[in-house]
This record gives C-alpha cells, sequence and structure tokens, in this order.
C-alpha cells in the first residue's frame, strides 16, 4: 500500500504528509495496541476462533478501505483492518509450529520466512501494478478474494475445537496496554514530523510509557492478567524477546534508510531502489529454512548469536557505502546482512515459543508480533532521528532537487557521514543483541520427533 499513497493522496486532494500519513500510522497503531490481547484471547478461546475472526475483519477492513469516500473513513478502515491483522499476526507463529513436533519448530519457521519474504519482495511491485493499471482501491479489494478463500481453507484444515478456559479476561489490563503501545507508536511515527520537542508527542510518550508502567501493578492484582509476567522468569524466553527487539531495532534501519541512499545520493528511479532491495529478501527467504531446520538438531544459541553478529558486520559494511560504490558493492553487502538475519530469526523465534508453555503459545506469539513491531518503529524513530540531526536529510534534500554548483561534493559529504554514523550505531545495538543472545539459559528438552502438535 505505501508505494500507493502518492496517489492516494492526489486523489483525496492533499499534500503528500500531515493527514495522509495515518492511513499508514493508523494502521500501525491498532496493530501494535491489539496483539498480545490477540494472544491472551488465543488462549482463552483457542487460535482457530480468533484467526478466523482475524480473516473475517481484516478483509471487511479491505473491503471498506477499498470503498472509502472520503480520507477520514479511509483511515477508521485502516484501523479496523489494522486490529484483523493483529489477530493474524499474533498467533500465525503459534498456529504453525503447533502442526510440527517440537523437534522440528525451526524449520516450520525457516518454511514461514519463505512466505514472509515473498511477500516483501512482491508486494511493492504488485501494488505499482495494481495502482497503475486499475486504481489504489484495488490495493484492498484484492485482498478480499484472498481473505474469503483463507476462510474457506481454514474452516476445512484447522481441526482444533473451540474451547473455553476457566479464566477471566482482563479488561483494565487490555485497555492500559491498548493505550501504552497505541500511544508510544504514535509517537514514534510522528517524532520526525512533529519534531522529538514538541508538545503534543511528549504527550503521547509519557500517556505511553506511564500506562505500562502502571500496567504491571494492575496486572498483580487480577487472577487472570492479560500478559502473564511469569514468562519472564524463563530466561529463554526473556533473552529470545530482548533479543528479537534489538534485532529489528538495527537491521530495520537498512529497509528505511537505503531507499533514500538510493533515490537521493545515487539519483536511482523508484523502480530501481525497489528492485535493488530485492536481495534481501531473497537471501532470508533461502537461508531461514536451512538455519531453522539446523537449530532443530543442534539448538538456537549459537546460530541466533552467530547470525546476529554475521548481521552486526554487514551493518558496518552498509554503512561503508558512499557515492561511488558500485551496484556490487551494494548487493554483495545486502546479501550478507541478510543471510546473518535469516539465520538468527528462525533459531531465535523457535527458542521463543519453545520455551513458553503450551497453553501460552498464544500470548508468546503476541510477544513475538509485539516486539517486531515495536522494534521496526523504533528503528525508523532512531535512524531518522540521527539521519536528520546529522545534517543527512536535509543534504539528501537538496540533492535530489537537483542542486547545483560546488557545493553537491559537500553535500555528498554530510550525506554519506550522517549515512555511516547511523549504521555504525544501528550496529552497535545489534552487538547488545548478541550478548543478550548468548546469555540465554539451558533450553527446554525437545519432544520425541513422533509427537505432533495439537493445534490442527
Amino acid at each position: 500500500m505505501n508505494i500507493s499513497l502518492p496517489t492516494i493522496a492526489q486523489y483525496f486532494k492533499v499534500p503528500l504528509g500531515g493527514a495522509i500519513e495515518w492511513v499508514i500510522i493508523a494502521y500501525l497503531v491498532a496493530t501494535a495496541s491489539a496483539l498480545l490481547t490477540a494472544g491472551r484471547l488465543a488462549d482463552m478461546v483457542g487460535r482457530k476462533v480468533v484467526w478466523i475472526a482475524g480473516l473475517i475483519v481484516f478483509t471487511g477492513g479491505s473491503a471498506l478501505c477499498g470503498a472509502s469516500p472520503w480520507l477520514v473513513f479511509l483511515v477508521g478502515a485502516r484501523a479496523l483492518q489494522g486490529i484483523g491483522g493483529a489477530l493474524l499476526m499474533a498467533i500465525s507463529p503459534a498456529l504453525i509450529t503447533s502442526a510440527f513436533p517440537a523437534n522440528e519448530r525451526g524449520k516450520a519457521l525457516g518454511l514461514n520466512a519463505i512466505i514472509v519474504a515473498l511477500g516483501v519482495s512482491v508486494g511493492p511491485t504488485l501494488g505499482g501494478l495494481i495502482t497503475a493499471y486499475f486504481s489504489w482501491r484495488w490495493i484492498f479489494y484484492v485482498n478480499v478474494p484472498i481473505g474469503i478463500i483463507g476462510l474457506i481453507a481454514t474452516l476445512r484444515v484447522l481441526r482444533e475445537p473451540m474451547r473455553r478456559s476457566q479464566g477471566h479476561f482482563d479488561p483494565w489490563g487490555a485497555l492500559l496496554l491498548a493505550i501504552g503501545l497505541a500511544a508510544i507508536t504514535a509517537g514514534l511515527s510522528f517524532g520526525q514530523e512533529l519534531g522529538w520537542t514538541s508538545p503534543l508527542l511528549m504527550s503521547l510518550l509519557i500517556i505511553g510509557i506511564v500506562s505500562l508502567i502502571i500496567l504491571p501493578f494492575v496486572e498483580m492484582r487480577v487472577a487472570d492478567p492479560i500478559i502473564d509476567l511469569s514468562l519472564f522468569h524463563n530466561r529463554v524466553f526473556l533473552s529470545a524477546n530482548l533479543s528479537l527487539v534489538l534485532s529489528f531495532l538495527a537491521l530495520f534501519a537498512v529497509s528505511f534508510m537505503l531507499p533514500f541512499y538510493f533515490e537521493e545520493l545515487h539519483g536511482f528511479s523508484t523502480e530501481q531502489a525497489g528492485l535493488l532491495l530485492t536481495p534481501f529478501p531473497i537471501t532470508l527467504a533461502i537461508i531461514a529454512p536451512l538455519s531453522g531446520s539446523l537449530a532443530d538438531r543442534i539448538g538456537t544459541r549459537w546460530l541466533a548469536a552467530g547470525g546476529l553478529t554475521i548481521a552486526c558486520i554487514g551493518l558496518v559494511f552498509i554503512g561503508q557505502l558512499n557515492e561511488k560504490s558500485s551496484i556490487w558493492d551494494i548487493v554483495w553487502r545486502l546479501m550478507f546482512t541478510s543471510a546473518g538475519q535469516a539465520i538468527f530469526q528462525s533459531p531465535n523465534n523457535s527458542a521463543l515459543l519453545g520455551s513458553a508453555p503450551r497453553e501460552r503459545q498464544g500470548i508468546a506469539s503476541g510477544f513475538l508480533a509485539t516486539g517486531r513491531t515495536m522494534g521496526q518503529s523504533l528503528s525508523v524513530a532512531l535512524a531518522g532521528t540521527i539521519f536528520a540531526t546529522l545534517g543527512g536529510a536535509e543534504a539528501g534534500s537538496l540533492l535530489i532537487s537537483g542542486h547545483t554548483g560546488q557545493d553537491i561534493s559537500q553535500l555528498q559529504q554530510i550525506f554519506v557521514h550522517s549515512f555511516q554514523i547511523t549504521f555504525t550505531i544501528s550496529a552497535a545495538i545489534a552487538a547488545i543483541g548478541i550478548f543478550a543472545s548468548l546469555v540465554r539459559g539451558k533450553e527446554q528438552g525437545k519432544r520425541p520427533s513422533s509427537a505432533k502438535g495439537q493445534g490442527n
């Protein structure tokens, strides 16, 4: 959808920025606020019920997005779509791993990484083609038949019966969690536009932080909390979550920063920039299943730490790029970094889910999705702030506007310096993630290969 944003802005006769950004942010905020609650609901009533609800809400939200007569309506429909997306994202890892025996958990997550990588690779190109030859509305309408097919397949394939646990839903915990995550996500999303010292931004961040600080005290007073804080008593679970957030905080800077590097410093077109980013998800799709299968045999600790070490070195390599770097210089650095991320991701996700008891797989899956979302949001905020503060954003804008004269070399130097510092800091964050992976305790034993999951 992101690639169609200029077309949507033109249709509703609004500038690119400001109000139109809520088309993206509304989805992100709604998703972040609902992920952990969706995981808890899955543990209470069953994953199949939540998955079906997610398909219905997401598909219905997509149809409403496509039919939107006004921008405000589109923003609201995107929020609804985001809630449906949260219901799906929060439990999909648990659904996948429950269909495999424990000693094939890494393999299952690795195979899923192929599908994710294909979506990342094909999505922007497909979105551009749909917008160019049909209409931006079909960016959303295309989800409707896919959602219906998914719903039919779910009813036919998934065999998990509906269940009702003895626990009660925790509305106050869910409300505080939603307010906290939504406020922080919205604040981080608007950081660059509003300025990090603006009253509105500071208010959002304070509301979010205070809500999350109050949350544990509320949760300790209820019998069935929305967040099972006892999971963090498990060192593997705590370590895997921390490594997950730090990895996305460090590595999402690649997807965020490279388009600016391609288009502003090198002058590549949007299509060329998209193609140059393709090696990143393709490498992930090739290596992640192999890494996941290997983790099933030798464990996750050293694979996760080793993969993040490779990715950390890759971030340093990417930071060395400049205006004279060749296409090959760019591609091999991207592939090297992506290979490290692929080696890390499946084993770390396997450790996270494997360290949670079966009856808490929904909330564990919700933590996985929330960690990814918050890591990405923080990455955009941090990388954008560093790059802009050092003058890289302004230099890039002048370069892409066709600024001529003897200042070009100086602008390029400012851009490259800001770019290098941004990735140096990202590499430092990845290094902390390596340490977090290494300090995890002993993993739980695997079930025999003949033991099958009970989710399907």
